[in-house]
């Protein structure tokens, strides 16, 4: 039998190695791992990380249906965390028994072989259905992957289910109404929940994801980010979050090939997959898949700049700012070099963009998904009169009247249009400031209360000790937003824990096309701040 110290020490190295380590190299190739190392328990197979998990089968120390099972039986144990739409319990264990046997036969594998995730219930799936998390859609099912969902696969993830989300991902909060109403107080009765205090929101859209992942019943997923749907769980939950590159509008940068009929739209010009894990290196290992890229390396940060814009620390919670502050101190203290750039106006700017082009791009996209998948339902109203969250319903109410079409054409202008300035001005930014990314807390406040009457309203929080009050969407993606509009990549990393015990995440933002650099810079990051207490569940 394998001792603890030895079990100790399996732990400390996978957790030392990188994401291309454990693919042997830059390449994305990996065959079956020999035995004779004892079973790791339970619990022990529940702190694994991806990268660990694909390490601890090459070692024989685990095996996909003992993993698979496992993580099924904690995802049911947890359901009142409201994290997951379905599962697919018998398509996941017949996968993991494939690999298991695939493993013992000596075949190749793919270099996640064995991997289980779990995938937005917005993002297209064949053979499982695709909800949104509304009604309307309760019974589709898409003919096809979408490819960063085919890519995983591919490379032998298992999709273990369908992960919850704030209803068709238009909100912050995972609150969803689809899946329960109380008959008389019109109250959510199953709210997305966070690990870390069940009374808070996860965050959203891509809540369910971030759940799973907190929880220890998927060490990784798939969420979607319009305005900070990857990032805002990912800071709530105490996980990491990556939006990549969606391009500059002329075709140049898109990381992903994911278009606006694999996943159900909101914005054509703003929507991207992107992974969600408990560590930056899990997430450039699924990068790397879904890219073809090689997996970067964690970078050293000695002599690394990073700017810091004013407009992105300003009126943060207290609690928010003693982690930032603390964290800030110790990249200091590892030698990055801090420029204290603001990047002026861009709060305005950015709001001359954000709504028009959320809310006018999806009176085109969303038909065009419908018809392009032969959903049940084929036009906004028919989406819109099914819906059951009331935030989601003003959201609607909004794109069906086409408020926004003239300040999106305004929005859209080449050059002289906001988004162009927008792009123009963070181009400008890194190349005048000489930095390699921004940093800067990724929401202004812990996770909020639930709402369970209407989903989303007011925040109430405290700043240099005054209370303050502010709208909880527009306050959550406050620093998320802006990223999203000039189409650079983006992540959230897990920076610690406020005296309440609730995660705090960092973001880095990057010039266009920096995504693999971000990443690498993400996991020097990661490796000087460590890793955060997991939940008490």
């Amino acid at each position: 039998m394998t001792t603890p110290t030895s079990r100790r020490q399996f732990f400390k190295n996978t957790g030392a190695v990188s994401a291309a380590a454990m693919m042997g190299g830059t390449g994305l190739s990996a065959c079956g791992g020999s035995g004779g190392v004892a079973a790791l328990t339970a619990d022990e197979q529940l702190a694994l990380t991806a990268t660990q998990a694909l390490a601890a089968y090459k070692a024989g120390s685990l095996t996909a249906t003992a993993y698979v099972t496992n993580l099924i039986n904690r995802a049911k144990s947890l359901s009142d965390l409201n994290g997951m739409i379905s599962i697919d319990e018998a398509g996941a264990l017949a996968a993991a028994k494939q690999v298991d046997a695939d493993r013992a036969a000596g075949k190749s594998l793919g270099v996640l072989a064995g991997l289980p995730i779990v995938v937005k219930d917005n993002i297209n799936t064949k053979g499982m259905k695709t909800t949104g998390g509304t009604s309307s859609l309760r019974n589709f099912q898409p003919k096809t992957n979408a490819p960063s969902v085919q890519k995983l696969i591919d490379a032998g993830a298992i999709v273990l289910g369908k992960s919850n989300l704030h209803e068709w991902a238009f909100g912050i909060t995972t609150t969803n109404f689809t899946l329960g109403i109380d008959p008389i107080t019109k109250e959510a009765t199953r709210p997305g929940k966070n690990p870390y205090d069940t009374s808070r929101i996860p965050g959203g859209s891509s809540g369910g994801t971030a759940i799973a992942v907190a929880a220890r019943f998927a060490p990784a997923g798939l969420g979607t980010d319009t305005g900070g749907s990857t990032r805002v769980p990912a800071s709530f939950c105490g996980i990491a979050g990556f939006r990549p590159s969606v391009g500059d509008g002329a075709g140049q940068g898109r990381r992903y090939l994911d278009t606006a009929t694999d996943a159900l739209p909101i914005s054509t010009t703003r929507d991207t997959v992107g992974p969600m894990g408990r560590t930056v290196a899990d997430i450039a290992l699924l990068d790397a898949v879904i890219t073809g890229s090689a997996v970067p390396t964690a970078k050293a940060l000695k002599g690394l700049k990073m700017g810091i814009p004013a407009a992105f620390w300003a009126d943060l919670e207290d609690s928010v700012k003693t982690v930032a502050e603390a964290a800030k101190k110790k990249l200091a203290d590892a030698g990055v070099v801090f420029v204290e750039a603001d990047l002026t106006g861009i709060m305005a700017l950015n709001d001359t963009v954000s709504f028009p082009i959320a809310l006018h791009e999806p009176v085109a996209a969303i038909p065009a998904y419908l018809s392009a998948n032969s959903a049940p339902v084929t036009t906004v109203a028919q989406v819109q009169a099914g819906l059951a969250s009331p935030d989601v319903q003003g959201a609607f109410g909004a794109i069906a009247g086409d408020v926004f079409a003239a300040a999106y054409d305004a929005a859209m202008v080449p050059t002289t249009g906001g988004r162009a300035q927008l792009q123009k001005l963070y181009k400008d930014y890194f190349a005048a400031a000489g930095v390699e990314c921004v940093l800067f807390p990724t929401t202004l406040l812990a996770a909020p209360k639930i709402d369970a009457a209407k989903g989303s309203s007011e925040v109430r929080y405290t700043v240099g000790g005054v209370a303050k009050t502010g709208d909880t969407f527009g306050t959550c993606i406050r620093n998320t937003d802006p990223c999203t509009n000039a189409g650079i990549p983006s992540l959230s990393i897990p920076a610690g824990l406020t005296a309440g015990g609730l995660p705090v995440g960092m973001e880095i933002d990057g010039p266009l096309g920096s995504d693999s650099n971000l990443l690498a810079i993400g996991m020097g990051i990661e490796a000087v701040w460590g890793s955060i207490k997991a939940p008490a569940i």
